[in-house]
């Protein structure tokens, strides 16, 4: 997989992803095109603002956009914020591959080696046994002090 910064070509499969109910599933909503557009707009702004991001990934053999692997600093207000975390969002053709893990491997050495970052958090719901499953493999540890409610997602009971 490569990961690189965004292209015009990346926005429309990018909003087909984010029209896609099984990969939205632990979001807020699932995405018009508009919506799509101006993430990716955001995206770059935060590159722009911070000297990182979330990168476009790619397969290396044919180019294809598959998502983005990289990081963010949050937009709200939690125990562990200000923070930087690693965050990703794959076409779900290609889960269950290693890919969401091999892109998270070089991104976090990418902020520990060359921006120089001490830590690097994640976060997602509880169910998203998904992504747990990756922070895990990554060596990452569930700190259950830190549990919150995210303030972009409905209270679930």
């Amino acid at each position: 997989m490569n990961l690189r910064r965004w292209r015009d070509s990346d926005r429309e499969p990018f909003s087909r992803l984010n029209a896609d109910a099984r990969v939205m599933e632990w979001m807020p909503a699932l995405l018009t095109p508009e919506e799509s557009g101006r993430l990716v707009d955001r995206i770059e702004a935060h590159f722009e603002q911070h000297g990182f991001g979330l990168f476009a990934a790619e397969l290396r053999h044919n180019r294809r956009f598959i998502g983005f692997i990289g990081l963010a600093v949050p937009g709200f207000v939690a125990a562990f914020t200000p923070c930087v975390e690693i965050g990703w969002r794959l076409d779900r053709e290609f889960w269950g591959q290693g890919l969401t893990t091999e892109g998270a491997r070089a991104v976090l050495r990418y902020a520990f080696e060359s921006l120089g970052l001490k830590e690097v958090v994640s976060f997602t719901v509880p169910m998203n046994l998904r992504s747990h499953g990756v922070m895990e493999r990554l060596g990452m540890v569930r700190d259950r002090a830190a549990d919150f409610d995210h303030p972009k997602l409905p209270v679930v009971s």
